[in-house]
């Protein structure tokens, strides 16, 4: 791949163009698509179905496999690995396949070693963040793989990413990815739970939000999630079925290493029966219903 240089400030891409491909236009793909072809990669997109998303000065094609064809760089921002192994060609001739959605580790080292198999070139490339920093390019990156093919992924994630960090060989990225939502779950659901307890108990919510966004446990995840328990506005950032799919990914992973998991078994629970309920659509906040009614 030519070199390419990125401008942080002007989200920009100079340089000599180059194609890259993306597959999966979803809450979190349109998007980091848009933000790539604002930076002037050349794109080429493809996504399931088509609601009139593809960003614009990117050419959108029929069928995943015209993306391979094109694409010497593939991102794949897909939400499960049954849809990545539909759409895994056969032959690769070259191409860098960049994984960035959330599978299992053991997934992802399987599918890089397909990947080689095939002749390709493979990078876990999976983000932490939602909706709102996909919008602003403000994504944080792990990445894990051969150091040549990270070399080339970086100035891609430009656009996409506040910060890249390198994690050494596949799994490492994804087995980050799981250990920084562990964290991220636990949080929003305690986050849930301290809005529960405080309507029980007659608290005010709004006065909840102003004393947690002024003390030492604000950060940018809980004034974003307090907002939205304090308005009851759910409209998705993080939605509640992608959580808990990451959940039972934590969980799994850890059964296969003896590790226990107490609280995000419980969060399990908690984001099945918010699916479960109706909710499945609805952003991660939406935990809060699993919760019920209070009792006076």
């Amino acid at each position: 791949m030519q070199e390419l240089a990125a401008s942080r400030a002007g989200r920009r891409l100079y340089g000599s163009r180059m194609t890259v491909g993306f597959l999966g236009l979803g809450v979190m793909g349109r998007p980091m698509a848009a933000n790539l072809a604002k930076a002037g990669v050349e794109l080429v997109v493809w996504s399931r179905t088509d609601r009139g998303d593809t960003p614009p000065g990117a050419v959108r094609v029929t069928e995943p496999g015209e993306v391979f064809r094109r694409a010497g760089v593939v991102i794949l921002m897909l939400a499960t690995e049954q849809a990545i192994d539909s759409l895994l060609p056969a032959e690769l001739g070259g191409t860098l396949v960049v994984h960035m959605g959330t599978t299992s580790p053991e997934y992802s080292a399987g599918l890089g070693a397909r990947i080689r198999d095939a002749g390709g070139r493979y990078v876990e490339a999976p983000v932490s963040g939602s909706r709102g920093p996909a919008e602003a390019g403000e994504l944080i990156a792990m990445i894990a793989g051969d150091p040549e093919d990270l070399s080339r992924v970086r100035p891609i994630l430009a656009p996409l990413c506040r910060q890249v960090f390198e994690c050494g060989p596949v799994p490492g990225a994804l087995l980050l990815k799981l250990s920084v939502n562990t964290f991220l779950i636990s949080m929003v659901t305690g986050l849930a739970e301290a809005f529960h307890f405080a309507e029980g108990h007659g608290v005010e919510a709004d006065l909840l939000r102003q004393v947690l966004d002024a003390g030492p446990m604000a950060s940018a995840v809980s004034r974003g999630k307090g907002g939205k328990l304090v308005d009851g506005d759910f409209a998705v950032q993080a939605a509640i079925h992608d959580v808990l799919k990451n959940n039972e990914l934590i969980v799994s992973s850890a059964r296969r290493r003896g590790i226990t998991s107490p609280l995000l078994d419980v969060c399990r629970d908690l984001y099945a029966s918010a699916a479960a309920s109706g909710h499945a659509e609805a952003d991660m906040a939406a935990v809060v219903h699993a919760f019920g009614e209070p009792t006076h």
